[in-house]
This record gives structure tokens, sequence and C-alpha cells, in this order.
């Protein structure tokens, strides 16, 4: 009984150190920031939210990814390409081939060598992938102050920010792996004046959740009643970041639904597996001494 009540003790102090060290971490980081130390970025952790594909039975909301579309399309895609996403892939999402195809046709991408040995552009088709608006990354670093805009077919799975000790062991039983839209929510809703005393660099923006610093090149890119929602959904920056981070992480994963009934039904044959291996146990040494 002794241990059992220590074993108990000794969990919920590693629960309140858990829970706790990410408010104390935040803490600091404020503080150092505001008294002119040297910070740790981001200076605000990303805000956790609630996702419909999250936790181990976890779906997409294809509503809100076919929202999510709609404001990449119209904002995003003005500066940021997905080249490892085909326009096929949208059927996923509940859309036709023929929309899928009268959706494409919107892009333009560059085709050839033709017979006469030139590049040409034409009209995309499914089976091409969302294109840059940019002819190559240094046009791209020149339209945009010297930093290229990143593609953003892995964004939601590149930006998660590391969790510290001992929130990442958490993170296992609660199979936290939301990260990514996380931070992209966080970053587009996070954009605000600079605090006193805080200076950022001429032609940056500040934002406390940005990963490598206080400041970014990028402006706020979105704004209330920006893209128009036939389903009634509220247009506001709030809920297009929301549903663009989604959008984005299908980008990233668009076979997260199968992977989590896969692994599953994985878990559930391990148990029975695990059950009958220790009745045949029991069933050979019933009968034997020790």
């Amino acid at each position: 009984m002794k241990k059992l009540v220590t074993s108990i003790l000794s969990l919920a102090v590693v629960a309140i150190i858990g829970f706790a060290a990410p408010a104390f971490a935040e803490e600091a980081k404020g503080d150092a920031h505001a008294e002119g130390g040297t910070p740790h970025y981001p200076i605000h952790h990303p805000k956790q939210e609630s996702w419909s594909f999250a936790g181990p039975f976890g779906h997409y909301d294809k509503a809100q990814l076919q929202r999510g579309l709609k404001v990449y399309s119209e904002v995003c895609s003005a500066c940021h390409s997905m080249n490892l996403v085909p326009f096929r892939m949208l059927e996923h999402l509940g859309y036709s081939d023929a929309q899928v195809k009268a959706f494409a046709a919107n892009y333009e991408v560059q085709d050839g060598p033709n017979g006469d040995g030139e590049m040409f552009t034409r009209k995309a088709v499914p089976s091409d992938h969302f294109p840059s608006p940019y002819p190559n990354p240094e046009a791209a670093a020149a339209a945009n102050g010297g930093a290229a805009p990143p593609d953003m077919s892995l964004l939601a799975k590149a930006r998660g920010v590391t969790r510290g000790f001992p929130q990442f062991i958490f993170d296992i039983f609660t199979q936290y792996q939301e990260g990514g839209p996380d931070y992209i929510y966080s970053l587009l809703t996070g954009y605000q004046d600079p605090p006193a005393g805080v200076e950022v660099a001429e032609g940056t923006h500040y934002n406390p959740y940005f990963a490598n610093a206080a400041a970014l090149a990028m402006a706020q890119p979105i704004s209330n009643d920006q893209v128009t929602y036939e389903d009634g959904t509220p247009q506001t920056v709030d809920q297009y970041a929301k549903d663009v981070a989604a959008f984005l992480m299908w980008a990233a994963e668009p076979h997260l639904e199968e992977r989590k009934r896969t692994g599953f039904m994985v878990m559930v044959f391990l148990v029975i597996f695990t059950g009958l291996v220790y009745l045949t146990k029991k069933s050979v040494y019933a009968n034997k001494e020790h």
C-alpha cells in the first residue's frame, strides 16, 4: 500500500511539473524579452487549438478543408507554392473530377519543350501540382525583400515548435501531433504592435509567435471579410487561420485518417495477441512444477 501511494504521489508531481513547466518557460521568455535580455524564439508558445484531426480517432472536416483551400487559393497562392500536392488530390476533399479539372484550369504551368525545342505555358490539369507564382527561387526572393516564400506542401509538418521535457513525454500518451497547425494558426493571428522598448527592423512586422525572430518580413496576409464563405461560416481572421492551417495539415499528410485507422487495428491485434500468448503460457505450464 505504501509503495502504491508513493507511486501515485510521484506521478502527481511529474504531472504538475509537466503542466507548469511550459507556463514558467513562457513567463521567463516574456520577461527576458521585456527586460532587453536574450529572448528565445518563439517569444510566446503557439496556442493549442482543438482540431477535428487530433487524437487517435481524429478525422478531417471536409467542409473546413474546402474553406482552407479557398483561403489558400485566394490569398496564400499569391506568394506560396505547393509543388508536392497534385490537383487530383482535391477529389479527397469531396470535389468531383469535373470540379477538379475546372479548378486546375485556373492555374498556368510551364511545359515543354515543344517540337521547336521551346518551353511553353498551358493551363494546368489534375495531374499537375500547385505551381509557384514565380519562375524561379531568385525571382521569388527578389519580389519579397530577399527572402523567398517557403513552399507550403509540408509546412504543417515542418513548422511544429519543439516542446521540451517533460511535455514531450505526455505528448506520447495524448497523441499530440498538431504542433504545425497550432503554429500556423498562432502566427496568422499573432500580429500585433511591438511592446514598449522593443524595436523591429524596418520592413518587418512584430509577431511573438514567429519561430526565428521577434518579427518577420511577411505582413499580416489576411483580414476580416477578405475571403467569401458560401456556407455562412464567420469570415474572420481567426476562422481563416484555422481553416487554412487545417488545409495545410491535410496537404502535408493526406493519408492521416488511414494511418490512424491502421494504427488502431494494429493495437487491437496486439492486445488480443498478447492475451492469447498469456493464456497459452498458462495452459502449457499449468501442470508443471516450478
